[in-house]
């Protein structure tokens, strides 16, 4: 029950969204649609609290199953679950949600009722994806998450934002439709079942689970998003609106990774551990070379979605060095990430409105006019280059170790691209906040008001707190880590 809450809560809150704003021209029910999406975000986020309360720490399988028929003739029901590696992205997006209804506070002034009901579904939707334990179930949740996204790039987003919103939508698609090839002939081999967890005993033979892998990857690269199928997502950052480019970062880049993680390593083991060289390979590809291109950049959003490129490229490392440090600094990365990228994008977002511009070189010495959203920022910027008792630190350091197990040369290569984020991290921070002030408009900013600070301090103390204290995050992946591990460890053929 409490899973369906979690889809179900949001979504509802979303269509009241939309039915309290009225006609899209009428001004005057935006309070109190902006009043019923932010106790809807709440609420959303207080109905998935008890799965991380209740949750049992020594339990590596499924909890919270629910199950009721959908589509019986074809074995299709709607199942529902959460073990430890996927309950703490549906705390994240939830979390995240609210914080994307605040900070579009003010700022959306035309359709708002459409523009907050938007993130809401998405919010229902993409807690949808990381707790289906049915195959075409995970399927339907997972397309339908590109919708919201297109409309809020197509509608809120900047001058090129129907490229942008279209490039979004024929890359992400064409991955999933051999996604579902896949799916349908694992439904085949499977007797007819479209239950994941039927799937991780399949007996394939390792051909077919080649063939399968690459199904897959095609699906879940693309999400991630891995080098070379990655340049959708600068266009869809530049141009969405700053919610959605928060969601983008924090939330939708992690299914392609989870993809991989529920799919692709427990019912293709042999084949995962076959290709892993490709993996690393490609994931060192995006961590090095994307970190120099990053380092170009003249639009902090492009850069920052650069940055975003390389920080998953750690992630995907992470999976395929097959070993509990890796995996679980994977999944730490992921959730840092979650908190990091947002909050940049957030910053982003609050010198547009206020200079509208996003180019580097109009800034400078912002420091002066803005000290306390300087403070934050460069906490903010700090965690992205992962400096200890930052988020940012923990997952890095444990991917490193887990290549460290894995091969010296590895976690060479893997800490040495470090460097390269602290470099276009840093040097972005150095010339929009140090210095004098640019021009007049740059001397006459405002600082953070209330609900900006409130936003960012909150995530502040999130980066903080995981970067100081990781226990809580950490402590609820080992059962289902380890059991994954042990799966894979098996042959399957």
């Amino acid at each position: 029950m409490l899973l369906s809450l979690a889809i179900w809560v949001p979504i509802l809150a979303g269509l009241l969204t939309l039915a309290a704003g009225g006609n899209e021209s009428d001004q005057r029910n935006a309070p109190a649609v902006r009043l019923i999406a932010l106790l809807g975000s709440i609420a959303g986020f207080l109905v998935t609290i008890p799965l991380y309360t209740g949750f049992n720490l020594l339990n590596p399988g499924m909890q919270f199953v629910e199950q009721h028929a959908w589509i019986p003739q074809f074995n299709v029901f709607y199942t529902l679950g959460v073990d430890g590696i996927s309950m703490l992205f549906i705390l994240l997006n939830s979390f995240i949600t609210i914080l994307v209804v605040i900070a579009g506070w003010r700022v959306i002034q035309q359709r708002v009722a459409q523009y907050l009901g938007a993130f809401l579904i998405m919010s229902g939707l993409l807690n949808g994806v990381f707790s289906a334990l049915d195959g075409l179930l995970f399927y339907v949740f997972f397309e339908a998450t590109l919708i919201p996204m297109f409309i809020i790039i197509g509608v809120w987003g900047g001058a090129n934002r129907v490229y942008a919103a279209f490039k979004f939508f024929l890359y992400t698609l064409f991955g999933s439709l051999l996604m579902l090839i896949a799916l349908l002939y694992l439904y085949n081999k499977s007797g007819g079942s479209f239950a994941i967890r039927d799937w991780w005993k399949l007996p394939l033979p390792l051909d077919a689970q080649l063939w399968l892998f690459f199904g897959f990857l095609f699906a879940f690269a693309v999400k991630v998003p891995m080098w070379p199928v990655h340049t959708w997502l600068p266009d869809a950052h530049v141009e969405a609106p700053t919610g959605g480019s928060v969601v983008l970062a924090a939330i939708l880049l992690k299914l392609g990774a989870y993809g991989f993680i529920r799919f692709t390593l427990p019912i293709l083991p042999d084949a995962s551990r076959e290709l892993a060289w490709l993996m690393i390979t490609l994931s060192l590809i995006a961590v090095v070379y994307i970190g120099l291109v990053a380092l170009v950049q003249t639009d902090m959003k492009k850069l920052i979605a650069y940055s975003s490129i390389s920080h998953m490229g750690f992630v995907t490392l992470g999976f395929f060095i097959f070993n509990a440090y890796g995996i679980e600094g994977a999944l730490v990365q992921m959730i840092s990430h979650g908190f990091v990228s947002a909050a940049l994008f957030l910053c982003v977002g609050v010198m547009y409105e206020r200079m509208h511009s996003r180019n580097i070189a109009d800034y400078g010495g912002v420091v002066n006019s803005m000290p306390k959203f300087a403070a934050l920022m460069m906490l903010f910027a700090m965690a992205n280059c992962g400096l200890p008792a930052t988020s940012g630190f923990v997952g890095e350091f444990m991917v490193i170790m887990g290549a460290m197990k894995a091969n010296f040369w590895l976690a060479f290569a893997a800490a040495s691209t470090l460097v390269f984020g602290a470099a276009y991290t840093l040097w972005m921070y150095k010339r929009v906040i140090f210095g004098a002030p640019a021009n007049d408009q740059v001397a006459a900013l405002a600082d953070l008001n209330a609900r900006e600070f409130l936003v960012l301090g909150t995530l502040a103390i999130a980066v903080l707190w995981m970067g100081v204290y990781p226990l809580p995050f950490t402590e609820v992946m080992h059962a289902s880590v380890n059991d994954l591990l042990r799966h894979l460890a098996l042959p399957k053929y």
